[in-house]
Formats: structure tokens, sequence, C-alpha cells
């Protein structure tokens, strides 16, 4: 705490009225909030506060960011019950030293980003730092750290900040201010580069699959729920959803992120908003083609699922010549079993006397599984027609290797083919 002793003894002069740093966050924009105080202070003493703070450990410094953020809020507290006939003379005696306090904290989250993200599930959990009044000061200190760090800001952002935008208590002036911090990250034009490439941080996903789901939800609402910020949530959506869905393919990691973000997919896709249902639709289907384990996790959902699980279909269907060239053998082998076991399914519930509405969902689900299942043996027919070629082959050759005439005539046959027709229709068989 040496640290801000310093500059509370060199600052001692600047009293609240110098310094409104309630009224100011309350009435000001990030963008003109983010550099407060630091513009004031010289660069060579940021440049020595700087080298002072690398010098700490992280823990330390976790330690210090919170004892910071409990002073600002005191005299938050102390001004805000001011004005309701507190104390006054407290109250600027309090506030005398905060601008070193603010100073302070600015310059070792934007040095040492790490400091803040130590602490977030402190500030996610402690019911003193909830409030909408709070709000301002955090999204400040999350926009400091996203001046060191990008991915900090990002990672701050969607596991503190995102889940208080899909809370009811949210107010349009708190939505605007959480808006605004992601915006300004994602503004930056080496975002995409930096937050996509670095979408896990330390074994930590930047936007886990839960917060990708509120993210989801958001922007594609009801239309009776749509809000001003829609068209907001809109514009980022993309880039976060390339960052929520990024990874290394095939690792354990990411399989079970594909089947989390899998789950939720499918239910959001059964729910009636159509909307919502044709994204959900998409990101079903990218992880079954990312983790063909998902299409297990599929049978034991399905029947609870079918809305969503028709709509899955379908749109597997209309996009197959996109998303089967991405089916390696096996994949087609385990999507093929997934077939006939959601089939046998229907079957059953076709059998078992089904009605209503989920008659007619049964009855589509089965006539997409068939036509899918359709396509997936028309492309192993294939591959099992390579497969004995190339054993026919390899069987024949020790004796062609024996019969020089037989192996010019071969040749000659050979370059008569069409390698290019030959292709095609192997491509061909798969797509279809």
């Amino acid at each position: 705490m040496r640290f801000a002793d310093y500059f509370g003894r060199a600052l001692s002069g600047v009293s609240s009225s110098h310094f409104p740093w309630v009224k100011t966050f309350k009435e000001s924009p990030l963008s003109k909030l983010i550099d407060i105080p630091l513009p004031h202070i010289p660069e060579d003493v940021c440049r020595t506060s700087a080298d002072w703070i690398n010098q700490r450990p992280i823990e330390a410094l976790g330690v210090f960011v919170l004892w910071a953020l409990d002073c600002i809020l005191a005299d938050l507290a102390l001004q805000q019950g001011g004005g309701k006939g507190g104390k006054k003379g407290a109250q600027h005696a309090t506030s005398k030293s905060q601008v070193a306090i603010f100073v302070t904290l600015a310059m070792v989250l934007r040095k040492k980003p790490d400091g803040l993200t130590n602490v977030l599930p402190t500030l996610r959990e402690s019911p003193k730092y909830q409030g909408q009044d709070k709000l301002p000061v955090i999204v400040w200190m999350m926009a400091q750290a996203s001046q060191g760090d990008l991915s900090v800001g990002l990672l701050s952002w969607a596991h503190n900040l995102l889940p208080v935008v899909s809370s009811k208590s949210c107010n349009p002036q708190s939505r605007d201010l959480i808006l605004q911090l992601v915006e300004r990250i994602l503004s930056n034009p080496k975002a995409r580069a930096i937050l996509v490439s670095g979408a896990v941080r330390k074994g930590e996903r930047l936007i886990p699959p839960p917060s990708f789901e509120i993210l989801m939800r958001l922007t594609f609402p009801a239309s009776s729920a749509r809000v001003k910020a829609t068209e907001r949530f809109e514009a980022i959506y993309p880039l976060l959803k390339d960052v929520s869905l990024a990874g290394v393919p095939g690792s354990k990691a990411m399989k079970q992120v594909t089947q989390q973000i899998f789950t939720f997919a499918l239910k959001a896709a059964g729910e009636g908003n159509p909307v919502l249902a044709k994204e959900a639709g998409a990101v079903t289907i990218w992880a079954i083609t990312q983790n063909v384990d998902c299409c297990k996790h599929w049978e034991n959902l399905y029947n609870d699922n079918l809305e969503a699980s028709v709509t899955v279909l379908k749109k597997l269907i209309d996009e197959w010549k996109e998303r089967s060239i991405k089916l390696t053998p096996a994949d087609t082998l385990t999507l093929n079993r997934t077939m006939k076991s959601l089939r046998q399914k229907n079957e059953e519930a076709l059998e078992g006397g089904a009605n209503g509405a989920s008659l007619s969902l049964y009855k589509d689900a089965d006539k997409y599984c068939k036509m899918i299942s359709g396509k997936l043996s028309s492309g192993s027919s294939c591959i099992k027609g390579i497969a004995i070629a190339a054993a026919l082959a390899a069987a024949g050759a020790a004796a062609l290797s024996a019969n020089p005439e037989a192996i010019a005539e071969l040749k000659n046959q050979m370059e008569s083919w069409d390698i290019n027709k030959f292709t095609e229709s192997v491509m061909t068989a798969f797509k279809n």
C-alpha cells in the first residue's frame, strides 16, 4: 500500500471539488472515463511506477486491486449518504485522496491486467460488489485492464458483465455502459487476430459456453422482446461467436466445449423463436461436425427436444453439400448409426400412438432421418468401392510385376481414363 501512500501525499491537495468522480462517472461515456485520471500524471512518473509494478507478484497486486476498489466504494457510499444528509466534512476528508487511489489502480490494471483476472470470481460472487451504482467503477476497472490486454478485457466482460445484462434487474443505462466496453474492445484493429487466436487464455476460455448462450439469446430474441440494444448485439455477435467457437479441433478441452454448446443450442432450436432457432440449429450442426461424439448425446436428448431435432435435421439436409465434405469415414459411420437410432425412436413413437403435434414432428423427423441415411449410404458405397479397388490392385501387383506385357496394357488403359471425371464422380457421391 506504500505505492498508494506516495501518490496520496503527492496528490493530497486535490479535493473532491477538483475531482468529482462520482458525478463524472454517472454522466460521462466510457470513452471519456477510460483515461481518468492518468493524463494528469507526468510520463516519467508513469514509467517509473510501471517498472515498480512489474516487480510485484500477481497475488499481491490482486490484494491491492480489491483494497483500492473497497476504498473507492466506501467513498461512493459516503458521497451518496452525504447527498441524503450525511456528514459533509467526512465526505470531503475521505474524498481528498481518492484521485491517488484511482491513479494507482489504473496503473496496476494497465501494467498487470492479471491483477484483475485473479479477483474476478470475488467480484462476481461477493454481494458487496453487486449493484447498479457500483457498475460504472467495475466497468472502468475492466476498461483499464483491456488497455493492457484485450483478452483480459473480453474475459472480464464475458464472465462478469454479460450475465448482468441478461438479468431482469439490468436497466438500459447499465446495459449501455456494458455494451460500450465490449464495443471499445472489439473496435481495436487487431481485436479479431488477438481474440480468436487467443480464445483460451491460461486454460480459461475468454467466452465460456454459458456466456455464449447468453450472448446468443440477447442477439436473437423474439420479435416482441427486441430492445434498443438488440441491434448493437447483432453488430458484435459475429466476432464474439468466432471467439466462442475457436479452439483446437479434436482436443479433449474442445470436445467438452462442443458438448456443452451442443446441449444448449439444441434446446434453443426448439423454443418456438424462429430467429433463435435458425442460429441455434446452425450452431448445433457445427458442434456435430466438430465433435461427432455429440451424436450419442443427441440420441439421449432426442425425445425431449423433438421440435429442435426436426429443425436441425432439416438444416443438415439443406446444407448437406457444405457439411458432408467435413465428415471423415469414422464420422460418417457414427452419424449413420445415430440416424438409425433416431429412426428407431421415431418408429417406436409412431407405433406407440403419438398424436397431434408430436405425430407430425415424428413423421417429419423420420423423413429427414431416412434422407440423411440415404446420403450417408451413398457416400459409404463409394468408399467401399475405392477400398475394394485398392485391395484388388494390391493383390494383383505381384502378378503384374512378373508380366511386362500386362503392365504395358494396364498403363495404356489408365492413360485413357478421364481422371477429372473420375474425381468429380467420387466427390459427387460424397455430397449427394
